[in-house]
């Protein structure tokens, strides 16, 4: 398989950071609140780079070998 249980993991992990970060986004239902400016767009862009990452991922040639 191209993917191994640790890139699965790693990929719901990221969706667990976007679906955070736009709860409490919605959550303070202000334009000028702190939360929603600055803490929930760091959580989404840090939930896509795990999801970014997790595609990315792949074992080493030596932990393969070791199977």
């Amino acid at each position: 398989m191209v993917f191994t249980r640790r890139n699965y993991v790693l990929l719901t992990l990221g969706l667990v950071m976007i679906v955070f970060g736009y709860v409490i986004m919605r959550m303070e239902n202000e334009m000028d609140g702190f939360i929603s400016l600055y803490v929930a767009p760091l959580i989404l862009l840090a939930g896509y780079l795990e999801i970014i990452y997790a595609i990315l991922w792949r074992p080493s040639k030596e932990a393969e070998t070791a199977r």
